[in-house]
């Protein structure tokens, strides 16, 4: 008999009210006092030294005035230097609210770690972009680096722009990629996006590379666009849904188990719908096949795609 382990874990996130919601981050009821964002400037954006943001959070700056922001220091390069030299810093984050404005993409880990709050990036973001997310929103208006996501917790990270490789994927030693919250990547997305992926929702808008969802052990993660070869290689548990109108073809280790259109899959189509990312409405009556597998560890995922697609 068909299962649909896969759906479990983005049911019960989507639709159990004990579990945040990425759309009520952003309520401002928790932080009182009005809505000024601190915002961050690059003061040489055409500086090509890497810069490290880590604990440039909301939950760590809300308590701070502007002065002691500005002598925090920031890892420049080999350096530590003081915040004020690299950024012009305005506004205030007393209401959670951060803003990266213009392009950092040589600003690495921006939002790592951050549990409430929302930032805001209106340009580039480098790599590690909201790495170990466990709460909040992280919003990046432009391209994003690798490991975008990566070991995400819980949350809403909306990347408008593509990423490289591994988001929302596992670190070189860690068992486990995101265990949780939401990833949504407009565009394309690099090599090996959810590796290891234990639970949460990615969805990508266009492309993928090589190996997507690879070693999944649960969540689900949907590509809308091409996708590249051996996907869901060593999948344990979990769903990977390619449904462009080509796909690569499926790995002899998993077999058809059968064609419908799934209700779970719907839900995680409404899901999407309320967070104003882009699909094909047709999606919602296309019939699927469903190819269980990785049946070298046991073959207890799914992958899903539009009746009989190929590249």
């Amino acid at each position: 008999m068909l299962t649909y382990g896969i759906f479990i874990d983005s049911e019960r996130q989507f639709c159990d009210d004990s579990v945040e919601k990425p759309s009520e981050t952003l309520n401002s009821s928790s932080f009182p006092g009005p809505r000024m964002p601190l915002i961050l400037s690059l003061i040489d954006p055409s500086a090509t030294l890497p810069i490290e943001a880590q604990g440039l959070i909301p939950e760590l700056l809300r308590d701070k005035s502007l002065a002691e922001i500005q002598h925090l220091p920031v890892l420049c390069g080999n350096a530590l230097l003081p915040l004020g030299e690299l950024f012009l810093v305005s506004g205030s984050a007393a209401d959670g609210q951060m803003e990266f404005s213009g392009d950092h993409s040589q600003v690495h880990w921006i939002g790592s770690g951050m549990t409430t709050g929302s930032i805001r990036v209106t340009g580039a973001a480098g790599r590690h972009a909201g790495s170990g997310l466990a709460g909040g929103e992280l919003v990046i208006d432009g391209n994003a680096g690798d490991w975008a996501g990566a070991e995400m917790r819980q949350g809403l990270i909306r990347i408008r722009g593509s990423v490289g490789a591994q988001a929302g994927g596992v670190y070189v030693g860690g068992t486990k990629g995101m265990t949780g919250g939401t990833l949504l990547i407009h565009g394309d997305a690099g090599h090996e996006a959810g590796r290891c992926l234990r639970r949460g929702l990615i969805a990508i808008g266009g492309r993928c590379g090589d190996f997507p969802g690879f070693n999944m052990l649960a969540g689900a993660m949907l590509v809308l666009g091409p996708s590249g070869v051996r996907p869901a290689a060593g999948m344990r548990r979990g769903t990977l849904a390619l449904l462009h109108s080509t796909c690569p073809p499926v790995l002899p280790t998993f077999r058809c188990a059968a064609v419908l259109q799934p209700t779970a899959f719907r839900l995680i189509l409404k899901r999407l719908e309320q967070l104003d990312f882009p699909f094909d409405a047709a999606l919602y009556e296309q019939p699927l096949e469903i190819f269980r597998g990785d049946m070298v560890v046991g073959g207890k995922g799914e992958i899903l795609r539009p009746v009989a697609t190929s590249v």
